[in-house]
């Protein structure tokens, strides 16, 4: 298989994954080091647009999908229970951000789509030694969720509310379009 075979067959791999797919998955699938696939997916990603490299490998931006942000409060002891909630409901919890009275709005990709996903984070925290962003905030925090549908924002939007996890806007957050809002 020569250069550009290689390249072609790594897109169509990408646009059948369901998940990230790791660099070094696709080294051995084609029998290369992990460097050239970088070096593939670097030249790919320059013609191709949606690619995202994720700290768990690479993906294609999926168009047909529906993003909400949800303000929720918690405390650090219940974020596994949160974001378990979210995925079991067809969620993707791109990121975290808090709203700080001092450093503003700081946020973190997350990329969090199953429950192994969920336990690998809860596990990173704890082999850290860190608390969540949260707790800066009173834990209070935003999550950006992706769902192939509005239903499945509403679904996760009402079990949010159901566990007590979702947080009421300030009329300040209304006004901005932040929290809880359908982008």
């Amino acid at each position: 298989m020569n250069t550009a075979e290689r390249r072609g067959e790594i897109l169509k791999i990408l646009h059948n994954a369901d998940a990230p797919v790791a660099a070094r998955e696709l080294a051995g699938k084609f029998g290369v080091s992990r460097q050239v696939i970088v070096q593939d997916l670097a030249v790919i990603r320059a013609s191709t647009q949606g690619i995202l490299s994720t700290t768990k490998g690479y993906v294609i931006q999926q168009d047909s999908s529906c993003t909400r942000e949800f303000k929720v409060r918690h405390s650090q002891d219940k974020a596994a229970e949160e974001l378990n909630l979210i995925v079991d409901c067809g969620g993707h919890v791109k990121n975290i951000s808090i709203s700080h009275r001092v450093y503003g709005r700081v946020s973190a990709e997350m990329d969090i789509r199953s429950r192994q996903d969920v336990s690998e984070f809860v596990q990173a925290l704890q082999n850290s030694h860190s608390t969540v962003l949260s707790n800066a905030t009173s834990g209070y925090h935003y999550h950006l969720v992706e769902a192939a549908s509005e239903e499945r924002l509403d679904l996760i939007e009402e079990q949010l509310k159901k566990a007590g996890f979702l947080a009421p806007l300030q009329p300040w957050e209304q006004s901005t379009g932040k929290g809880n809002i359908k982008l």
